[in-house]
């Protein structure tokens, strides 16, 4: 699957997206999505924390006829269309913006799987349970990565 993102510029994460500006979730879209599609999970992580990975958004449950996600999403468990929003490593609900410590850059990976069909979990989920039970359900993998330095 190829995912893309009208809210990022060349390869870097703008500030309205980060702990420094709004802290909204990005625009994305995806496309070449295979047959038996049903639903879609997204991770976004950033490799580079001093702590380790860290998450800063899990969402799971995406309709599969879905192929874009719009600027801004509500911070809430469920929203309008089914879709759950899984607990960051912030601590919130829904997406977490960039905010790399002072004087570092860093990488976010925005994954988004295609599912064979919706995940059997609560609202609030975390990262490990929604790739645990994504286990051999995968039918694709898109990934965009973005940077973004204080």
């Amino acid at each position: 699957m190829e995912l893309t993102s009208a809210s990022t510029r060349d390869g870097r994460v703008p500030k309205d997206f980060t702990c420094d500006g709004a802290d909204r979730s990005p625009q994305l879209a995806w496309s070449e999505v295979p047959a038996g599609t049903k639903s879609f999970a997204l991770i976004v992580t950033d490799p580079d924390a001093p702590v380790g990975t860290f998450v800063h958004w899990v969402l799971y449950n995406l309709p599969g006829t879905a192929r874009e996600l719009a600027e801004g999403l509500p911070k809430q468990a469920k929203l309008a269309d089914g879709s759950l929003q899984g607990q960051n490593d912030f601590g919130n609900t829904g997406y977490g913006g960039p905010c790399p410590p002072r004087g570092s850059t860093h990488r976010y990976f925005f994954e988004l799987y295609a599912l064979d069909g919706p995940l059997n979990l609560p609202p609030g989920a975390g990262r490990a349970k929604v790739e645990k039970a994504m286990q051999g359900h995968a039918l694709a993998r898109g990934e965009l990565i973005a940077r973004y330095g204080r």
